[in-house]
């Protein structure tokens, strides 16, 4: 009964130092949106971009990868005004909601193209981490 009685402390005061770990290490609001700023770079730099290399080059001297790169604080923006976070103290839920609108927001694309698609996101963080477990066209 003894041996028990110490595992069920062991295993309490475990469960408390792991919660108390999560609770610090969980990330916040900016380091999300620097996350989710440089994965959307990312994919920009490696999808769009390589499917369209000279991207307004004629245009602006720029070639797809500079605009993509350049563009950093206006994604990051965008990002943080489509996302809406769900603190759970020891872990965080982001959800983000892209659409060619919030991307470009005085162009009211959906009064021409009404299909124009959407995008949402939902990222676990914790520990430091982000995971992106949900990623969908709309």
């Amino acid at each position: 009964m003894k041996a028990l009685t110490i595992m069920a402390y062991v295993g309490v005061f475990g469960l408390a130092a792991l919660g108390v770990a999560m609770a610090k290490t969980n990330p916040s609001q900016v380091e999300y949106e620097e996350y989710a700023a440089r994965r959307l770079t990312e994919y920009l730099n490696t999808n769009v971009c390589k499917k369209n290399p000279k991207f307004l080059e004629n245009v602006i001297q720029f070639s797809c990868r500079q605009v993509v790169d350049s563009a950093q604080p206006q994604l990051r923006e965008i990002i943080a005004d489509s996302t809406v976070r769900q603190d759970f103290i020891v872990f965080s839920i982001y959800r983000t909601d892209l659409n060619v609108n919030s991307l470009i927001p005085a162009l009211r694309l959906d009064s021409i193209l009404p299909s124009t698609p959407g995008y949402q996101f939902e990222t676990l963080g914790a520990f430091n981490q982000f995971y992106t477990y949900k990623a969908e066209q709309q």
